[in-house]
């Protein structure tokens, strides 16, 4: 089923969520409400409490920007909202106590969802928004999914004959079962390794290991936000990150310079605090300063990546590039398909640096999900 937008469209921006990353979601809506071209569409904010709770938000980004070290949240009070199932409706609805009840609030157009991690970039809010024919901008429930779980799309990525770094992964159950098998093959890999949540992002409960004596702590910490556990082997080579779009007229997915990630002071990785809370631990540059054959390189293996994932709208694919080694150098790390959009957030600074500032950014997205059939994708 599909259904011509005419007018000024209507978006929903979704954001907050139940995942613990949270916080960075509303950092990422601020910026995008910040951004988005009010002359061109109508806009409404609907924010994702911790419990699941939808409401609708002051449309004011100020208020969701970090103040005094502080990660904002979503707060409960507020009028609470929810997606109609109704195809012909595609709309917000809300709801109220009896006798009220249910009221009908407005169509909606396309949903911006700026979800970070469970429960919003791993496929289930796809899937809601599947269910009601609702356009939206990113991939679909697959993409997301498989994209989201680092062991299934280090599988799909070495299925489609690209370059990994060596990796295990095991479930809680079997390391309280075998630790020592499980131990085993994570000594197969040489340390240090990085022991990580298989569904999570953000560097949120990630920890390097140098040695044996850590491991358990890792695993457990790992756990504690995803019974399976991915653990790679650390991998030789400069971070460099390049963000994708799809192609408008349905050619080849475009993608931006390379940027680079250094950690320069105070983390012994890119970990949670170095990505949003310590700018000055961390160096972010972009365009990366590599030679043309390898800048060509990684860019070809990021088409490659979002093409195996079966990708949409946009992606950050995130990759390890020894430069001597020329194309043999590059090894992808992940992919993320709804990278963080906050003002010092890669994905908009490298195509920032390609010539697309962020409300350019932002208007492709909506109009690449705008033009998009509605009904199974």
């Amino acid at each position: 089923m599909s259904t011509q937008v005419t007018g000024k469209p209507r978006v929903a921006v979704l954001f907050g969520g139940r995942s613990s990353e949270h916080a960075i979601s509303c950092v990422t809506a601020a910026g995008v409400l910040a951004a988005i071209d009010r002359e061109r569409y109508d806009v409404v904010p609907v924010g994702i409490t911790r419990s699941g709770r939808w409401v609708l938000v002051p449309d004011d980004p100020a208020a969701l920007a970090p103040a005094d070290g502080a990660l904002p949240e979503v707060p409960a009070a507020g009028t609470r909202v929810a997606l109609t199932q109704e195809v012909s409706e595609r709309g917000l609805q809300t709801l109220g106590e009896p006798p009220t009840g249910v009221a009908a609030l407005q169509h909606v157009d396309v949903v911006l969802p700026l979800l970070h991690g469970p429960f919003g970039e791993d496929g289930t809010l796809q899937g809601l928004l599947e269910l009601s024919d609702t356009r939206y901008v990113g991939s679909g429930v697959l993409a997301s999914a498989a994209s989201m779980d680092k062991q299934v799309m280090k599988v799909l990525l070495e299925g489609a004959g690209l370059r990994v770094g060596p990796w295990t992964s095991f479930h809680a159950r079997r390391w309280a079962a075998d630790e020592a098998g499980c131990r085993a093959d994570v000594e197969a890999l040489g340390y240090p390794v990085f022991v990580k949540p298989a569904r999570a992002g953000s560097s949120i409960g990630i920890s390097k290991v140098d040695g044996p004596h850590a491991l358990a702590a890792a695993v457990a910490a790992a756990a504690a936000h995803d019974p399976k556990v991915v653990v790679e082997a650390a991998v030789h080579g400069r971070e460099i990150e390049c963000g994708v779009l799809e192609d408008a007229d349905g050619g080849e997915p475009l993608t931006s310079l390379p940027g680079e990630v250094e950690v320069v002071s105070g983390h012994d990785f890119y970990d949670f605090e170095a990505k949003y809370l310590d700018e000055d631990g961390v160096r972010l540059t972009c365009p990366a300063d590599l030679p043309e054959d390898v800048v060509a390189a990684v860019r070809r293996t990021a088409v490659r990546v979002f093409e195996a994932m079966g990708a949409e709208g946009l992606a950050r694919v995130d990759l390890f590039v020894d430069v001597e080694r020329g194309e043999e150098g590059v090894v992808v790390n992940e992919i993320n398909t709804m990278p963080g959009f906050t003002p010092r957030s890669m994905f908009p600074r490298a195509w920032a640096a390609t010539g697309v500032g962020y409300p350019e950014l932002v208007d492709r997205l909506l109009q690449l999900a705008l033009r998009r059939p509605t009904g199974l994708r």
